[in-house]
């Protein structure tokens, strides 16, 4: 008797074919396609404007063995799901596994789920639907708008300026904020101004409570204190008066929590919390959704899909959490009701905010079977999407007037009555901010003070901060610039052709980035225009919705582009960028060696290539010396593009830290300690011991703290 045929189900990585597989059993065949299998071809440009832009579509080389089991496969199942990403791109990439299967495409073989558990991946194979081609033609006028943006105006950038540039619809514009920034920060001009403070008592029963209050006005007009010798008199008013409380103001506020994350909102968090860069941060996320083998479970997907504009979550998730806040945390901590949250304007809200698959997986229980940086990040997402749902934090606030002849002085406390959400999880901020929580005095109308001691403080107003990524991606998402899976590579683009520079965590124009932006301003206004990129990606959500013609779209865009590059081409003369040049000899042929850009960042090369082909790694020394042998330790990159700190005198020592050493020693065990940022913009040096730990404040980050 012959053997029941399989049916079988296409995913995209093998990671998941691999969790999936086992959620289904013997009767299911998973298979990945490894992504694309389809694409325009890399030496031409593949789109047709003369023909009604035609797209060529060619099989990616190196997916023929796969294609070819896939096909074999395909040939022996019962039944062929495609289950490729929910997003537009995994439905082109199963549109494209359609057509090289023979699939009729009205058939219902595409299914879908938002996170890869059992359960959700059985509801989907028994609600099978057609492929969505609104979402298909929304990729493809993407596609081909980026292509004909990128391949027309990057061999424009090679013949001007250098090999190896590019341009394209996000790239350009997020490279032209980064300049835009710069330029502000040059052109800023700061402005004197003087915070004056007084440390003031009053009397409560037989004890005097002291506190600090600001100066609020002057002659009943708001103080604004430009120079030394107006805080001079301020002072000496404030010296000569007599003050009391003239005003007392108690007031319950309410702190609400955070939403679950966004793909935009969790790159931001973990970067201000984790250090993490964007890449870095869909990396591992990405792990976390396809599946991780866990001890006595197998391979599990642990969090929802990862590439999301929306803050909503499902009813059996919403269920989930109420009934697990009581258990955990009391009753107080559970709202009457469920909290909602309101997306972004723009927001597509296909698919839920980014969860735990299991909110009784907890971070601690699965701790041994994640890598670190797998439980760090799984950590902030369980944690905050567990805070989403739970009380809001109480504080008892108290605003007090202190008033003179001339003067008045404003205190203002709270004090936090009530954690809430605030005792698992408190979003990170972008600004240090001083905790002005604390134990409130007790002031009454009426009640005389003693001005102890006055503080008058120069200070200077600031240019704005340089972008990290971090705060990039917030801002190209309140332009609509990109969406959920654009903002990693836009900024991974930018920095490794060499347009913008990453130091310290901060985004830095480069001098080709700003040459190269000028000429995009100059001669393809529109393309680094952000309202015009914002609007192309609403008119191509329009697409997907089914309300736009894609073609249409490119229709209208390219005669007035195709205008644009016949006169750069004519009007855009050569510019010479000369290599910056090192003061590293080349030990072949004795050349002063020059910086270059490539792949895995800067390098040194020979500037007699190619008649001299020597390269050498550019070195970085830090300030620490190797724990276990006394050489000094180099900061270095990894293969995957990670930074991590060795020693230069391996291969004989071993000795590797992803964080990196600082030159002191712990004051309790004697290990050496590590650099460490607390998202407060301090710096911590931390005990890299596990037995110790033992954490010591260094200071201020100012890199961080401006931010």
């Amino acid at each position: 008797m012959a053997a029941a045929k399989q049916k079988l189900i296409i995913v995209e990585s093998p990671a998941k074919a691999k969790t999936i597989g086992r959620y289904l059993g013997k009767g299911y065949k998973v298979e990945a396609s490894q992504g694309h299998v389809c694409d325009l071809p890399k030496s031409q440009l593949g789109v047709d404007p003369d023909n009604d832009f035609a797209l060529k579509y060619i099989t990616i080389r190196g997916r023929g063995d796969i294609l070819s089991r896939i096909r074999k496969e395909a040939r022996n199942a019962s039944q062929v799901y495609f289950a490729t990403d929910p997003d537009r791109e995994g439905e082109a990439i199963s549109w494209h596994l359609y057509h090289v299967l023979g699939v009729d495409e009205s058939k219902p073989c595409r299914i879908e789920f938002n996170e890869v558990t059992k359960k959700a991946v059985q509801n989907a194979i028994k609600n099978p639907r057609c492929l969505d081609m609104g979402r298909i033609d929304a990729q493809q006028a993407r596609r081909a708008l980026d292509r004909l943006v990128g391949y027309k105006i990057s061999p424009l950038l090679w013949a001007k300026v250098k090999k190896g540039l590019s341009a394209g619809r996000v790239q350009s514009v997020a490279t032209r904020m980064v300049v835009d920034r710069e330029n502000e920060i040059n052109s800023f001009i700061p402005e004197e101004y003087w915070d004056i403070s007084a440390q003031c008592s009053v009397n409560a029963g037989k004890k005097a409570q002291e506190f600090s209050a600001r100066l609020a006005t002057v002659d009943g007009e708001k103080a604004q204190v430009g120079n030394e010798q107006q805080a001079n008199d301020i002072v000496k008013k404030i010296e000569g008066d007599t003050f009391t409380v003239s005003d007392v103001r108690r007031k319950e506020r309410r702190r609400m929590p955070a939403p679950p994350f966004t793909t935009s909102s969790l790159q931001q968090e973990a970067g201000r919390k984790l250090s993490f860069t964007t890449s870095r941060t869909m990396q591992i996320v990405q792990q976390l959704y396809e599946g991780v083998d866990l001890e006595g479970e197998g391979s599990q997907g642990l969090v929802t899909y990862i590439r999301t504009d929306s803050v909503r979550i499902s009813d059996d998730a919403m269920n989930a959490v109420r009934e697990f806040i009581p258990g955990k945390f009391g009753a107080e901590y559970l709202p009457a009701e469920k909290n909602e949250f309101k997306g972004r304007k723009n927001a597509q809200d296909a698919h839920e905010a980014i969860r735990p698959t299991d909110v009784n997986r907890t971070p601690e229980s699965i701790k041994s079977s994640l890598s670190r940086e797998q439980y760090m990040l799984y950590r902030l997402i369980y944690n905050r999407f567990v805070a989403s749902q739970m009380a809001p934090a109480v504080y008892e606030t108290l605003s007090a007037d202190i008033t003179g002849k001339q003067i008045t002085l404003r205190f203002y406390g709270e004090h936090k009555k009530f954690a809430g959400f605030t005792a698992l999880y408190e979003e990170g901020t972008d600004e240090s901010e001083d905790s002005v929580e604390m134990t409130l005095p007790v002031m009454e109308t009426g009640q005389k003070v003693s001005i102890l001691k006055i503080s008058s403080d120069q200070h200077f107003t600031q240019p704005p901060s340089r972008y990290t990524e971090a705060s990039l991606v917030r801002t190209l998402e309140e332009n609509g610039i990109g969406r959920p899976s654009t903002y990693a590579p836009t900024i991974s683009t930018i920095i490794s052709r060499g347009y913008v520079s990453r130091e310290k965590k901060r985004l830095y124009p480069t001098e080709l980035g700003v040459m190269v932006t000028d000429m995009m301003e100059k001669y393809f206004s529109e393309i680094v225009d952000t309202e015009f990129t914002a609007n192309m990606e609403t008119k191509l959500d329009q697409i997907e919705e089914g309300n736009a013609d894609w073609k249409q779209i490119l229709r209208d865009f390219w005669p007035d582009f195709e205008k644009t590059l016949e006169v750069a081409e004519k009007e855009i003369e050569k510019v010479e960028v000369r290599d910056e040049v090192s003061n590293v000899v080349c030990d072949q042929c004795g050349a002063m060696m020059v910086y270059k850009m490539g792949r895995f960042g800067k390098f040194l090369a020979c500037p007699n290539f190619p008649e001299c082909r020597n390269t050498k790694p550019l070195v970085n020394y830090i300030d620490a010396a190797c724990p276990k042998c006394g050489k000094r330790l180099l900061e270095k990159i990894s293969r995957k593009s990670r930074k991590f700190f060795g020693c230069e005198g391996y291969p004989e020592c071993d000795f590797v830290s992803w964080d990196k050493p600082v030159s002191e020693r712990c004051p309790v065990c004697g290990s050496y300690m590590v650099e460490k940022h607390n998202g407060r913009g301090e710096v911590i040096h931390l005990c890299a011991n596990e037995n110790c730990r033992h954490k010591v404040l260094a200071g201020t980050n100012e890199e961080e703290a401006d931010e």
